[in-house]
């Protein structure tokens, strides 16, 4: 096969809700001052990888992080709104504790994996994949042999269209870890066989 590709899946920076445990979903919240610390630490790293493409989804936390790599780079973000994170509906600023006591049945079920009892308004692992796994295929699609595009999304969505990608089961994205703030993963087609690998998860500027 000709060169391999390299998809780059970033984790926004810190806000102030994922300091204070707040679901965020589609909440447009920008990032904190240690946000945009972490942005620049990993824009210095990533701008060693020499991306050609630069895509993230259209709310701020992850604009922002984008921003700062393209101004590291010379690389303009391309906003793609499929790459938000899960809606979660009326959750949507409640710590877990919130969440428990306000909608006590629904915690329980979001405990066990059951998305068959949701909060008002809020996606489903199936929604999520059904709009992020296009949308991330397209971005792997966009390079040319040998290039390394980064996408900058959102922690649990990225997980899913990740595991997607893949091609695991929805279960199985529940055994990829949470990506902290302002890290990445890299997936790498197989250099023989076309296949995406997963090559390296939860990586860091330091």
């Amino acid at each position: 096969m000709s060169l391999p590709r390299t998809l780059v899946v970033m984790r926004h920076g810190r806000t102030s809700w994922n300091d204070a445990g707040r679901a965020q979903g589609h909440a447009d919240i920008e990032l904190d001052e240690v946000g945009h610390a972490q942005a620049a630490a990993a824009a210095t790293a990533l701008a060693r990888l020499g991306p050609t493409r630069i895509w993230c989804s259209d709310l701020a936390r992850a604009r922002q992080t984008a921003e700062v790599l393209g101004a590291a780079t010379g690389v303009r973000p391309e906003v793609v709104p499929a790459l938000r994170e899960y809606d979660v509906g009326t959750r949507t600023g409640m710590t877990f504790d919130e969440f428990e006591a306000a909608f006590p049945e629904e915690y329980l079920a979001w405990l066990a994996g059951d998305e068959s009892l949701t909060v008002p308004g809020a996606e489903t692992t199936s929604d999520v994949r059904a709009r992020l796994v296009p949308a991330m295929r397209a971005c792997l699609d966009a390079l040319a042999p040998g290039e390394t595009g980064v996408v900058v999304a959102h922690g649990a969505a990225l997980r899913v269209g990740v595991a997607g990608l893949l091609g695991w089961t929805d279960e199985m994205d529940e055994t990829l870890a949470g990506m902290d703030n302002c890290h990445w993963l890299r997936l790498r087609e197989h250099v023989r066989f076309g296949h995406l690998q997963l090559a390296s998860y939860n990586e860091s500027a330091t």
